[in-house]
Formats: structure tokens, C-alpha cells, sequence
């Protein structure tokens, strides 16, 4: 399922839309346009003493499995300050990125994510908070299965053969 599935009517202002070429929508009485676009979003690999930290999702799509701290992007908001903000929300951390790690497609319930991945410095203690119920810190022989995204098992991995 794509996120313009089952678009029928414009938000703006009610009227039929119809279809503009491949995973794009028109309006044809206000002209608004609508695409069926990737979601930006922002991930964390926060690194201590050979550990890397982990939060067990609170919240739907893939509640209680395992997941990097991050989040979606506000609409206009610069990846950097959305990774600072959403660690801040999530773990408390203040964070300085390290090294950026890539670009992944996840699907997320009826859309797919433009993950954007970077290792990061933090400064502080974790305390688990917003989408998050608990926190926890593995090593490269300890990390979880049940990972909520697939493009973090890739992540993980490399980052575990790093250390070896």
C-alpha cells in the first residue's frame, strides 16, 4: 500500500483528484498537487564503551521490538537538528554526530521512510521517554532479533564487524 492509496478527494478543498502520472495526484479545481513521496526520518547509533544503545518502541509500527533512537523530520527541518532533537526527546542526550553511516528505505505501516543514519557521541545518562519504554546498551554479541526495521540489522552489523 502506498501512502496516496485510497486519495479520493482533495484535503484543500474537497474536490475529486485525479491521477498525474506514476504515484502523483492533481486537483483539477485548485491545482494542489500530491506525491507519493519517501518520509524523512533520522536514526542514531549512540556508541559507549563498545556498546551501542537501544530503545524498545512504545508505540505502533512494531511495538516492543528494538529500534535505534531517531524519528521523522519536521516538515522544513535540517537532518542535524531533527537527530539532536529527537535524541533529546527520546533519551535526553545531547549528541554530536560522528560519522554518517547512510541512507536506507524502510516501510513504515502504509508508507516508506527515507532513513538517514549517523553515528553520534552523546553526553549524558539515557532516561527512556516519548516513543520510547525502555532503554538498553549490547555489545556486538548481544544484540537483540526482533530489531524494528530491517535496514538497523544491516546497520548493526556493520557496526559490529567494525570491532573485529
Amino acid at each position: 500500500m502506498g501512502v496516496l492509496d485510497g486519495w479520493r478527494v482533495c484535503p484543500r478543498c474537497a474536490q475529486p483528484l485525479e491521477p498525474h502520472g506514476s504515484g502523483h495526484l492533481r486537483c483539477p479545481s485548485c491545482g494542489s498537487h500530491y506525491w507519493a513521496n519517501s518520509s524523512p526520518a533520522v536514526q542514531a547509533l549512540v556508541e559507549r564503551d563498545g556498546r551501542v544503545l537501544l530503545g524498545r518502541r512504545r508505540i505502533e509500527p512494531r511495538r516492543g521490538h528494538w529500534d535505534l533512537p531517531g524519528g521523522f523530520l519536521e516538515e522544513g527541518e535540517e537532518p542535524l537538528a531533527g537527530l539532536r532533537r529527537e535524541l533529546r526527546e527520546e533519551t535526553g542526550l545531547e549528541i554530536e554526530p560522528v560519522e554518517f553511516l547512510g541512507t536506507a528505505i524502510d516501510c513504515y505501516d502504509d508508507q516508506f521512510v527515507l532513513g538517514l543514519s549517523w553515528l553520534v557521541h552523546a553526553i549524558g545518562e539515557p532516561v527512556a521517554d516519548d516513543d520510547i519504554e525502555q532503554l538498553g546498551w549490547f555489545g556486538p554479541g548481544e544484540l537483540p532479533a526482533e530489531m524494528a526495521f530491517e535496514s538497523q540489522r544491516t546497520i548493526l552489523a556493520r557496526w559490529a564487524a567494525r570491532g573485529r
